[in-house]
């Protein structure tokens, strides 16, 4: 009986050890990693690996001491995976440590103990490397809390969250066309008010016509009034005002907001969208009633 249990835990002893792993590296939904320093205590220079694999999550280190590798990957097997580009938003409250990008062991500062709470978005392509976040330090680790939210986004986007938005020239028929078939929000409005901030700009807009959006950026008037107000950034550089006419507005939502993509006035959108259904070249179908 003695020999049948001792088998039975040889048996058993792979699998524990894969599951301690497991909970060591892998986060319970694979988007976001919650964890403390306090589990290095007494090793500060442990290194831990932290794997997330979603489109978006977050990352929250309580106390940190040592260090710890984030390795970002999607959970899909694509050619297009490695155009990626991440884009992590530190929280006002972060701090506690420097975060590095990480390849084969070369080290490339991205953000500082002390920068972490202004809350600017950094941007890297998925081919430069993990996250290696290194705990600063300090005689008093209670009042330390690293904490970032995460999104992948294709370059193209990473390129210019990376220079504060769009390049600010007009987009082509091509990707206006495209921008009302792909961009995580499209409606038709006007601007009623724009403000100044530290480094963008911030467009009211009152949306008469709501095609879609991502998430609840544009919010209702209520059942029977069929508007809805939100507001739209984009880089100061771009010179927007408002004023009269309608614009239908795209864009991307990135960490919950909405920034600005192609906004063509109506009118234009609306004799070139009818041009390219007279040759049949839209590539996709829009309700213009």
């Amino acid at each position: 009986m003695l020999t049948s249990m001792l088998a039975s835990l040889l048996l058993l002893l792979p699998l524990m050890l894969l599951c301690r792993i497991t909970i060591c590296q892998y986060s319970s939904d694979q988007c976001s990693w919650k964890g403390s320093g306090l589990t290095h205590e007494g090793h500060a220079r442990d290194v831990e690996q932290v794997y997330l694999r979603c489109s978006q999550g977050s990352l929250e280190w309580l106390y940190p001491t040592g260090a710890i590798i984030v390795n970002l990957r999607p959970n899909m097997v694509s050619p297009a995976a490695a155009r990626l580009s991440v884009c992590i938003k530190p929280s006002s409250y972060s701090s506690g440590t420097n975060v590095y990008l990480d390849r084969n062991g070369k080290l490339r500062l991205l953000l500082r103990d002390q920068d972490q709470a202004q809350g600017k978005v950094q941007c890297f392509s998925i081919q430069e490397g993990a996250l290696f976040i290194e705990a600063v330090p300090h005689m008093d680790i209670s009042r330390r809390i690293t904490s970032f939210q995460y999104e992948l986004v294709n370059d193209r986007l990473g390129r210019e969250v990376r220079s504060l938005g769009a390049p600010c020239q007009p987009c082509s028929d091509n990707e206006m066309l495209l921008a009302v078939c792909t961009n995580d929000f499209v409606a038709r409005g006007s601007i009623t008010k724009v403000e100044k901030e530290e480094e963008h700009s911030s467009v009211t807009v009152e949306i008469s016509r709501l095609y879609r959006q991502k998430t609840q950026v544009f919010l209702s008037g209520g059942v029977r009034v069929r508007r809805w107000t939100g507001h739209i950034k984009m880089p100061l550089q771009c010179g927007v005002r408002s004023g009269d006419g309608e614009f239908l507005f795209t864009g991307t939502v990135r960490f919950g907001e909405a920034w600005m993509g192609c906004a063509p006035r109506y009118k234009d959108f609306l004799r070139l969208y009818r041009e390219a259904q007279t040759q049949g070249t839209n590539p996709c179908h829009v309700d213009t009633d």
